[in-house]
């Protein structure tokens, strides 16, 4: 083949061309989707899983601090102590700051809860102990009174039922009527009657956190000058610890129980006339929280 019949190939060669496919646009974009979506869900898992308390913390934290509502260190997880004039200040401390106290709640079992304690005193605290168990005292009384009124088989019972606080507690004394006792004669077993009563009381006794002390009591004997018999003590005790077993088995916890004990006739509710029935007794006593001692006590 002469060089004249070769095909003539002719080459084309691009510079600097930018053509080629690029892909990655649409990646940054689905980054910054995924990462968006992260933070949204991560947000609505932090406020379901903070109460409250820590919510305000937290807008207190980001507010600017002339519109802050505390005038001390924070409570709760942003408990710590803040600077004033006069050094600085811990959310327990007294405020020389005077601030509006809140409207004072309607209902009685809230005394106390919507209440700002920060920088009481004692006295202030343990009248506020005080307050919310008499509240919590008078709410179990009623419906104690309520659940005996609502079930026939209990409301001609209630008449043995006699409900006060005392400086001890909430005292609820299961009492003997004429022709109604509660044991046998000369017996620490109860009866059905006093089985349901005691049933009844448990389920309200157990709502409450107090310490429980229980005391059986007797009456002097028809005729006699002594208003204690020589076997009543151990009488009235036993009665007093067979009732403590029929609360246990009714669901009081066993740990509450601080004082199982018996008197005898040597308190009864009839001093005139300690013969008569109704002295013949069991006290069930929610007791008071133990007061607040000063840390500087002296002996």
């Amino acid at each position: 083949m002469s060089m004249s019949d070769r095909p003539i190939l002719i080459k084309k060669i691009k510079k600097g061309g930018h053509d080629g496919h690029h892909g990655g646009a649409w990646k940054v974009a689905y980054a910054d989707f995924v990462t968006a979506m992260m933070a949204f869900f991560l947000l609505m898992w932090l406020i379901n899983t903070t109460d409250p308390e820590q919510k305000k913390g937290i807008a207190e934290y980001f507010a600017p601090a002339s519109v802050s509502a505390t005038t001390s260190g924070s409570g709760g997880i942003l408990g710590g102590t803040s600077l004033g004039d006069d050094g600085p200040k811990s959310s327990g401390s007294n405020s020389v700051i005077t601030q509006l106290a809140p409207e004072a709640p309607q209902d009685p079992q809230q005394v106390g809860q919507s209440s700002d304690l920060t920088g009481a005193s004692e006295a202030q605290l343990r009248q506020e102990i005080a307050n919310r168990e008499a509240a919590d005292f008078a709410s179990a009384a009623e419906s104690l009174r309520q659940a005996m009124q609502s079930m026939p088989e209990l409301a001609e019972l209630s008449k043995q039922l006699i409900i006060d606080q005392t400086p001890e507690g909430l005292r609820i004394q299961l009492v003997d009527q004429e022709g109604r006792s509660m044991f046998e004669q000369n017996s620490a077993r109860p009866n059905a009657r006093a089985q349901v009563l005691l049933r009844a009381v448990a389920r309200v006794i157990t709502q409450l956190p107090n310490r429980i002390s229980v005391t059986g009591h007797t009456s002097a004997a028809p005729g006699s000058n002594r208003a204690t018999g020589p076997n009543d003590w151990a009488l009235s005790s036993e009665r007093a610890n067979a009732s403590r077993l029929v609360l246990q088995a009714a669901g009081v916890d066993a740990d509450r129980v601080y004082q199982v004990s018996g008197k005898a006739g040597s308190d009864p509710l009839y001093p005139d006339d300690p013969t008569l029935a109704g002295n013949r007794r069991i006290a069930i006593v929610l007791l008071r929280e133990a007061p607040v001692l000063p840390t500087d006590t002296s002996l």
